[in-house]
């Protein structure tokens, strides 16, 4: 339903500028692309001038305002977040065609996401068949959690056939990873639990700077509760809903990715600052189970890591709500967690007090910013240290 794209410069040699940012939303209803600079200036707000179908199409309308806005530019690289690199794909890879091939067959394993990312990849190569295009995986980021974290107890002919927990959101964690010498120096290097709260949601435990365990699994279906999807569900679950109720493979797939979660419970929305505005009892009772999964979900990766020495939230709801912070972080006191209430009310850096035992941050994710220095590397335009 929307195309998200970032538009960076390369000004100084081993750096990237943030020229534009923005996305097409409502491909195929009431498209409109919108974009800002890096300070947040409004470049464009409206309706594209060149009709949006589909993803193609956004594509097209997006090729259209770039060249009016960087005509005189020109395009080193393309990076593509793409949810699913499988086990093969440990790191960023340059695309071609073996690779391609590989990725579309992934797609039975994120069968909502992998094919817009392909299809993203294959209309670039159509509209600028020169450029060389970097895929980003959401997964590569945990390929160094250990055989014990990514096992599923299934037979061995369907752990062989690639059913094994993978994690996602890696992007975002493995930028929170490389914030923290910087922004958060005294926690870089110790374990530490990245809490990347949005419409979609995960956690994940980092020791030393890497992925050890995250609550998301083979799919982006486990976990935590989301915008509308459930997190973990008990499997006997899911054959009921075909068993006793009948459904089809496409109505369960619709009920777990789209009609589940904060949606489900509140009956209001999937939004968290729609339910937080609400009076509506079921409106709090999706606030709460949310808080709820995301203690109960901390408390596990505080085991896995045999104790925590920071709590950082990221992403929409992580970085903007202090409400849900402070309830999750009351949820967790009992790993030594204080919160600084004025802190956390204006969206510090550190929201927790001197003496707390686990201290507690508010790192924005760039996700985006990831992706460039990525394409950046691979492709040879920025030096190894950047």
């Amino acid at each position: 339903s929307s195309l998200k794209f970032c538009v960076y410069a390369r000004l100084e040699a081993n750096d990237w500028h943030l020229k534009s940012r923005g996305q097409i939303e409502g491909i195929g209803a009431s498209p409109r692309i919108i974009a800002r600079d890096a300070d947040g200036r409004t470049l464009i707000d409206q309706t594209p001038s060149t009709p949006v179908h589909d993803g193609a199409g956004a594509l097209e309308a997006l090729a259209v305002w770039l060249r009016s806005m960087y005509g005189g530019g020109r395009v080193l690289g393309v990076g593509h977040r793409v949810v699913h690199g499988g086990a093969r794909y440990t790191g960023p890879v340059i695309v071609t065609g073996q690779v391609l091939a590989e990725l579309h067959g992934l797609i039975p394993l994120a069968p909502l996401h992998q094919p817009h990312n392909l299809a993203a990849i294959e209309a670039v190569s159509e509209r600028l068949p020169g450029t060389a295009q970097v895929a980003c995986f959401d997964t590569s980021f945990h390929r160094t959690q250990s055989t014990l974290a990514e096992l599923i107890a299934l037979p061995d002919e369907i752990c062989q056939a690639g059913v094994r927990r993978y994690g996602f959101h890696g992007l975002s964690y493995e930028y929170i990873a490389t914030a923290l010498p910087r922004m958060a120096a005294d926690i870089a290097r110790a374990r530490v639990i990245v809490a990347h709260l949005g419409n979609g949601a995960s956690l994940c435990a980092l020791r030393d700077g890497k992925s050890v365990d995250s609550s998301l699994g083979f799919t982006a279906l486990d976990g935590l509760c989301m915008g509308t999807r459930p997190g973990g569900v008990d499997p006997g679950v899911i054959l009921y809903l075909f068993q006793n109720l009948g459904l089809s493979a496409p109505e369960v797939e619709t009920i777990l990715y789209k009609k589940s979660g904060l949606l489900a419970l509140s009956g209001i929305s999937s939004d968290m600052r729609d339910l937080l505005a609400s009076s509506e009892a079921k409106a709090r009772l999706a606030v709460d189970y949310f808080v709820y999964r995301a203690a109960k979900e901390i408390g596990a990766l505080a085991a896995v890591l045999g104790g925590v020495d920071g709590l950082v939230f990221t992403a929409g709801i992580g970085e903007n709500s202090a409400e849900i912070r402070r309830r999750i972080c009351e949820s967790s006191a009992w790993l030594g967690i204080k919160l600084d209430a004025e802190a956390n009310a204006r969206n510090a850096l550190r929201i927790s007090v001197a003496e707390s035992r686990v201290s507690v941050w508010v790192i924005p994710t760039n996700e985006e910013l990831m992706i460039a220095r990525h394409t950046g590397l691979l492709l040879g335009l920025v030096a190894a240290h950047a």
